[in-house]
């Protein structure tokens, strides 16, 4: 009877656990429907303001220098949470991979779950926590913006001349490693003749559109994270149910064959109960007839 109440409670408790397992699959299935909406919208944004700067960069693209001893920042991007098979692991084996090609980067991380992949490591300069959900992407880069301006006063402005960015691309589906700073120069001669008229000198445009674009680029690289983030969770909690179901199916067999063997040995106390009343009321009609025998 122990046996059996053990693997009820068991099967119980297995049960509870897919419910918490259905929820967190329901939540991811809801946030992948939100950010669909959001990459396809900022992509846009993006494809926008590349255009534009390559019609600017393509006769001001000397006003974007970078000095021979400078130092590369690295923003890589984790999750705040768990649950989602290996996408901290492989972020942490791509840098590992790719920081050798780069010996003078620095490292900022994004998501307590991928800063432990770093431990030790004296290439992170700064850490911050990540989101959970799409609406906690800002609250994020609010917290990004104030690390870059104390990194900035910290290393002297001058001296961060590249800032890249190192995170799951939804659209590649891959892990991406993807220059944010100094916007790309075209390579190809201009498609205008005469360059764009502008109501600001070229380097105060310059400086607007590099923060513009940083803040739609980064927005961008957050919500492709979190896509395929929750897009790991989710194929994470199927796996997990269907092992969770597999497990209660292997426990009611043997919660079934537990209470058929009980069954068994009940009814076995039955006959043998039977046979010993069988038997006894035998002795006893044997015991009455030699006593009549004796009276007579």
């Amino acid at each position: 009877m122990s046996k059996r109440h053990d693997i009820k409670t068991h099967i119980a408790t297995l049960g509870e656990i897919k419910g918490i397992l259905s929820a967190m699959k329901n939540m991811a299935l809801l946030e992948i429907r939100k950010l669909d909406v959001f990459l396809s919208t900022q992509q846009r944004v993006i494809t926008s303001i590349e255009s534009l700067s390559h019609d600017f960069l393509g006769f001001y693209g000397h006003l974007q220098t970078i000095p021979d001893d400078f130092q590369h920042l690295w923003i890589v991007i984790g999750s705040e949470r768990g649950f989602c098979g290996d996408f901290n692991k492989m972020l942490g084996e791509f840098v590992r991979t790719h920081d050798s090609l780069d010996g003078n980067s620095l490292f900022v991380v994004v998501g307590n779950q991928l800063l432990t992949k770093f431990t030790d490591d004296k290439r992170v300069v700064a850490s911050i926590s990540g989101h959970s959900v799409s609406e906690e992407i800002q609250v994020t880069l609010l917290h990004l913006a104030e690390i870059l301006n104390q990194l900035q006063q910290q290393f002297k402005l001058e001296k961060i001349g590249r800032i890249s960015a190192v995170y799951h691309d939804n659209y590649e589906k891959t892990v991406r490693f993807r220059q944010l700073l100094p916007l790309e120069t075209p390579q190809k001669a201009p498609d205008f003749a005469y360059p764009p008229q502008l109501h600001l000198k070229p380097s105060q445009f310059l400086a607007q559109l590099t923060d513009q674009y940083l803040y739609a680029a980064l927005h961008q690289i957050f919500y492709s994270s979190l896509m395929v983030e929750n897009h790991m969770r989710l194929e994470h909690m199927e796996n997990a149910i269907h092992r969770l179901e597999k497990n209660v199916e292997n426990l009611q067999l043997q919660y079934n064959k537990v209470r058929q063997e009980e069954i068994i040995e009940e009814i076995e106390i039955i006959l043998l109960s039977a046979e010993a009343l069988s038997d006894t009321q035998a002795s006893t009609l044997r015991l009455h007839a030699q006593q009549s025998r004796l009276v007579r």
